[in-house]
């Protein structure tokens, strides 16, 4: 998705600014790379096994990198329950349209994740002159397609799961958390 300059602000608040201007310049999946180091892996030590020696991916290589705070509210990318979330007792899916506005189809949601491709048809360019309301819902929208294929893709990259819902509907609260630790415990935790 392309990152509207209207977004910039409430990226800037939350502390995702680096890591959208990272997205839309130079993050591009190099393949055999990955594929290099995961031959390498050592899940025993959380290391690289390389020529050179053992190597491993630190808090300070994840806060450096990307950008992201590794001070704060620790982040849980896991609710209790999907089918009802537990402020309100609404349904996860009701509070998602509430959210963004907009529901995908059945065949776009896979359990309890849309696919990529919904996020950028739908969400894909705000029209200029959109009212506040609008671009908030878009900023969410982005940050969702940030955290969700950035930060804890799924292993197949093709979709979002709607677990990162109450991060986003707080978008004041974002900034608290710390993103740099969750997400090198989630890369730790599919390497393993």
């Amino acid at each position: 998705m392309r990152l509207d300059e209207r977004y910039v602000s409430y990226l800037q608040m939350k502390g995702l600014y680096h890591l959208a201007r990272l997205n839309e310049r130079w993050f591009r999946l190099d393949e055999s790379l990955v594929s290099a180091f995961v031959e390498r892996w050592r899940p025993e030590t959380y290391t690289f096994r390389m020529p050179f020696g053992e190597c491993t991916i630190t808090l300070q290589n994840v806060a450096y990198q990307l950008g992201l705070s590794v001070d704060g509210r620790y982040v849980s990318g896991c609710l209790t329950d999907f089918q009802t979330y537990i402020q309100g007792g609404r349904p996860a899916w009701v509070w998602f349209q509430e959210l963004l506005g907009v529901l995908p189809l059945a065949y776009q949601i896979q359990k309890f994740a849309v696919n990529c491709s919904w996020f950028q048809e739908t969400f894909g360019e705000c029209l200029e002159g959109a009212y506040e309301e609008t671009v908030r819902r878009y900023v969410q929208a982005y940050i969702m397609m940030l955290l969700g294929t950035q930060l804890f893709a799924n292993k197949f990259g093709n979709c979002i799961h709607i677990r990162w819902l109450p991060y986003v509907a707080r978008l004041e609260d974002m900034g608290g958390y710390s993103w740099g630790s969750a997400t090198l415990g989630w890369l730790y935790r599919c390497m393993c």
